[in-house]
């Protein structure tokens, strides 16, 4: 390995909320959602070129089906790295965690770079809002404390903050206060990642980098009362890691994805 290689940082690609579906032509408010996720991957390899790891964020599927995760797999078959994938409020855990296993896309708890990273299920059947049941606090907690000595990066679906939304505040994370007792324990924490909100979001605590991103398809009125989307560009989350702990992230979009957005719809 040349002294290049070995300090290069660690390149993370975050896609979240993809909201697939079985239908080669399902679409969410007017916008064909395998399209969209294309876009969004031809431009990472076009602006950004291969990660070295890929976190998927929940809301894999939309209707929860195994055609859309099968779907999911062969289009991340384009990186030449592994994925972990979460799951989110609209997934079904059984069909999605038989496709992760099939990927090897099923791992919560990665040590690469330099760092670790823990993948949180804050998912409850049937529900929109999300919650940690005590054994992912205690893995999480367990995980931190096997790494003392590594930068960590903690990602789940839901929210665990407050982003100023108010038709959001009721959908996050229930149990925000316990995530928060475990993650103050631990100062190697670096970054809380998430999904779901179909925004960028980007606030401090603690010391602790709070980062929401886009989703692959559509996209949320920031700071709306009521249920809102807004005619932005499909997304993604880029990282470059330094084994110091010391890390740049930036938000990119397809841009020159072109689709007609149904704004007058009140929910998804």
């Amino acid at each position: 390995m040349t002294s290049k290689e070995s300090t290069r940082p660690l390149r993370v690609l975050q896609l979240t909320d993809p909201h697939l579906m079985a239908s080669v032509d399902g679409a969410l408010l007017g916008v064909n959602t395998r399209d969209s996720l294309d876009a969004v991957i031809a431009e990472v390899l076009k602006s950004r070129g291969q990660p070295d790891l890929i976190l998927a964020t929940g809301d894999l599927a939309q209707d929860g089906s195994e055609e859309a995760y099968r779907v999911l797999g062969d289009r991340l078959g384009v990186f030449d790295c592994g994925s972990a994938w979460l799951a989110g409020n609209h997934d079904h855990v059984e069909p999605l965690t038989k496709a992760a296993a099939r990927h090897g896309a099923d791992r919560r708890q990665i040590v690469q770079g330099g760092w670790q990273f823990i993948l949180l299920d804050s998912s409850v059947p049937g529900k929109v809002f999300g919650e940690l049941a005590e054994s992912e606090l205690d893995f999480l907690a367990e995980a931190l404390a096997q790494h003392p000595d590594f930068p960590a990066l903690v990602t789940l679906h839901h929210h665990p903050v407050d982003i100023g939304a108010d038709w959001m505040r009721e959908i996050g994370l229930r149990n925000r206060e316990d995530f928060w007792q475990v993650i103050d324990r631990f100062p190697q924490v670096k970054v809380v990642l998430w999904g779901h909100i179909h925004q960028t979001h980007e606030q401090q605590r603690n010391g602790v980098q709070l980062l929401a991103t886009p989703s692959t398809c559509i996209q949320f009125t920031s700071g709306s009362r009521k249920f809102s989307v807004e005619d932005l560009a499909p997304g993604y989350r880029w990282f470059e890691l330094q084994a110091s702990g010391n890390f740049t992230t930036e938000v990119g979009r397809a841009l020159d994805f072109e689709f007609e957005l149904d704004q007058n719809s009140s929910g998804y």
